[in-house]
């Protein structure tokens, strides 16, 4: 079972404590903060950093989804040439897991 939590959905925002969840009430980024103050998982910021090593873009969204078991971050960028390309981290250790062309 796979479960989303969109933790960032506008480009420019910035990430830390003021993140914005994309639902309404904050739950989302709630959760993601609990789990970060509890060690659970790791900040997001350097892993958009990574990201942005591997291929210069611009963030267009941070997903942590649960994955078999595991929180998986899923950073989505977007390349000079207009291709989305997403990027999988570990939550909890921040090790990158693998890349994917949006098709």
């Amino acid at each position: 079972m796979r479960q989303v939590l969109i933790l960032l959905s506008l480009p420019g925002m910035l990430l830390g404590p003021g993140w914005a969840g994309a639902d309404d009430d904050g739950e989302d980024a709630e959760l993601a903060r609990r789990l970060r103050q509890a060690g659970e998982i790791v900040a997001a910021q350097p892993l958009v950093e990574d990201a942005r090593h591997r291929r210069p873009g611009k963030l267009l969204e941070i997903e942590l989804e649960r994955e078999e078991g595991r929180y998986v971050y899923e950073i989505e960028m977007v390349d000079g040439r207009g291709r989305v390309w997403e990027y999988f981290y570990d939550a909890a250790t921040g090790r990158f897991l693998r890349e994917k062309l949006d098709e």
